[in-house]
């Protein structure tokens, strides 16, 4: 459906986006991940229309933006990462508002507000002003804007940020039920078990360049994440570790006091080799977690566990 092709973006002498690739299937929700500065907002502002390509394309439904930019701006909804809502109006206000900027009227005007209403669980707070909302409330409404002219594909830019979790809940189930009926969209977040719900496939950006991209299986045995196991145990394991590190198999032990953490492809094999070296040195396992590889491990595998500043252009 949508097809980013090459893409580059410069502000000065600074590369914010350098040939940035990806397609977004139709009916799918996609996540676009990356680090603080990565390259993500200056490419949904291109995908959007808010700014122009250096190089490269964009195309929705084969319809170049640089062509027929609205053709694009009409069928993208954008929900943006800051809150974009007068908080004077009341939430039916917004919806009306905004509405009549996409050109709707009368019966459908009144249609897709009633329905947006009901999707952010809010018709019972429809005529009470934004400024009364609860941060949960106004995120909720701010997706609701976003989809007031029923767009075909919904760009939702960190929708989850500083909600409580019956919201964010709300808002996850509301994107799986978005694409149930066959809309598309693109998903950002830093809350990766949000994206390994919600997204079958996704690219990750980082420095302005797509480091991974494909299935979520794709990207998982791309960066090559294994089975993190956690043993607490009655003693020292200083002792048992350094046992286990002569197994190829382990990719990594660590220890620390009475906690033994391995790296792994099999785990059932190393949870086995791990109590038995325990019993060797007549040490009991206390407690025994095994997480599976998730795209979080992928994820930090892939652009490095560094703390990249807030301040950077993304």
């Amino acid at each position: 459906m949508l097809t980013v092709q090459t893409v580059t973006k410069r502000f000065g002498e600074h590369i914010a986006v350098n040939r940035v690739s990806f397609e977004v299937r139709q009916g799918d929700a996609f996540g676009l991940l990356g680090p603080n500065g990565a390259g993500k907002s200056t490419t949904i502002s291109m995908i959007t229309g808010l700014i122009t390509t250096d190089e490269g394309d964009i195309s929705l439904q084969g319809h170049s933006i640089k062509q027929d930019p609205n053709y694009l701006k009409r069928r993208i909804g954008l929900v943006p990462q800051n809150i974009a809502l007068y908080e004077t109006l009341t939430a039916r206000e917004n919806l009306e508002f905004w509405g009549t900027i996409y050109g709707l009227s009368g019966s459908r005007l009144r249609d897709a507000t009633q329905w947006c209403l009901k999707l952010a669980g809010l018709t019972d707070n429809a005529r009470q002003p934004v400024k009364q909302y609860s941060g949960g409330m106004k995120r909720r409404l701010n997706i609701a804007v976003g989809l007031i002219h029923r767009p075909e594909l919904l760009i939702m830019d960190e929708p989850t940020v500083g909600i409580d979790p019956q919201s964010r809940n709300h808002i996850l189930e509301t994107v799986q039920t978005l694409v149930r009926d066959g809309m598309t969209i693109i998903y950002t977040s830093h809350y990766m078990e949000e994206v390994q719900q919600l997204c079958k496939r996704l690219a990750v950006i980082d420095k302005g360049h797509v480091i991974a991209a494909g299935s979520l299986h794709d990207v998982l045995e791309l960066a090559g994440s294994s089975t993190t196991i956690t043993l607490h145990a009655t003693g020292d394991v200083h002792t048992v570790a350094s046992e286990l590190r002569q197994d190829l198999s382990l990719e990594q032990v660590q220890s620390h006091e009475s906690t033994l953490t391995l790296l792994a492809a099999n785990a059932s094999s190393a949870v086995s080799k791990a109590v038995l070296a325990l019993s060797r040195h007549n040490l009991q396992p206390t407690g025994i977690h095994v997480q599976e590889p998730n795209l979080e491990a992928a994820f930090l595998k892939l652009t490095g566990r560094q703390l990249r500043d807030e301040g950077e252009s993304a």
